[in-house]
């Protein structure tokens, strides 16, 4: 039976400075930890008005003689926010990968480590189903995030666990996820509004639109070291608009709106 294939989807929004070291980092450590695993890094470039897709496809040009990996780019004309991003990189896989293949959600500003891949793949192939990189267990480490930014980021964590309870579930927001295939085809498959939140919201409604699946997908998670520090250009997150929108996504879950 062949192996897995292994999707790693990054949506890029200008990342003209970050993204090439991130690439290099995950071709590193897939061909050097998993040597025999083939894999497919899907950039989806949101609309950049940079040099994101140059990059891209001139490292593409450059690495096309490794023996496993491949690197696909899909280009949104406009910059339609996170969410779209990550349904194109979902649905890309969706259409080419198979059942027992898994897919990876990473930020492309290099704030993420690609080594921890390496072990979220092997607690999906252990039994898992959805691998959150965490920043709430034992060994995490956040590095050059603002007080501020921790403060909240721990406050909204309180209140998903409190009012959304999800076993084994403690970092809601953090983008950084490793999926079987499988179970976001059946999610796709029952709410073809899977991915629907603008904004950051929308990496905490994934997880409480499979909460609702029945059965539920097994998730766990493993201790995140967010390097912060190693970002280059400004953030894209505009912090007050993500805390409206949070709270308007709390209120509409609560009332029982999944639209």
């Amino acid at each position: 039976m062949p192996s897995s294939m292994i999707y790693v989807v990054l949506p890029a929004y200008n990342e003209e400075q970050n993204i090439r070291p991130l690439l290099q980092e995950i071709d590193w450590h897939m061909e050097e930890g998993a040597p025999r695993t083939p894999y497919t890094v899907v950039v989806v470039d949101d609309g950049s008005s940079d040099d994101t897709r140059d990059v891209v496809e001139q490292y593409r040009r450059e690495r096309a003689r490794l023996p496993h990996g491949a690197i696909e780019l899909v280009s949104h004309e406009v910059n339609k926010g996170l969410a779209e991003a990550i349904r194109t990189g979902l649905l890309f896989c969706l259409e080419r990968g198979r059942e027992r293949d898994i897919v990876l959600i990473m930020d492309s500003d290099n704030t993420h480590t690609p080594g921890l891949m390496l072990r979220m793949i092997r607690l999906i192939r252990e039994g898992n189903e959805v691998v959150i990189a965490s920043r709430y267990r034992p060994g995490a480490r956040v590095i050059g995030v603002p007080f501020h930014r921790q403060l909240l980021s721990w406050a909204g964590s309180l209140v998903f666990r409190t009012l959304f309870h999800i076993p084994n579930v403690r970092d809601y927001t953090c983008g950084y996820r490793a999926y079987r295939l499988s179970v976001v085809r059946h999610a796709f498959q029952l709410m073809p509004n899977f991915v629907s939140e603008s904004g950051f919201s929308c990496m905490v409604d994934i997880l409480l639109k499979m909460r609702k699946m029945r059965p539920a997908p097994i998730m766990s998670e493993v201790p995140l070291i967010l390097r912060y520090d190693l970002k280059r250009g400004a953030s894209k997150m505009n912090v007050g608009r993500t805390i409206r929108q949070t709270f308007s996504l709390i209120g509409r879950r609560l009332t029982g709106r999944w639209d």
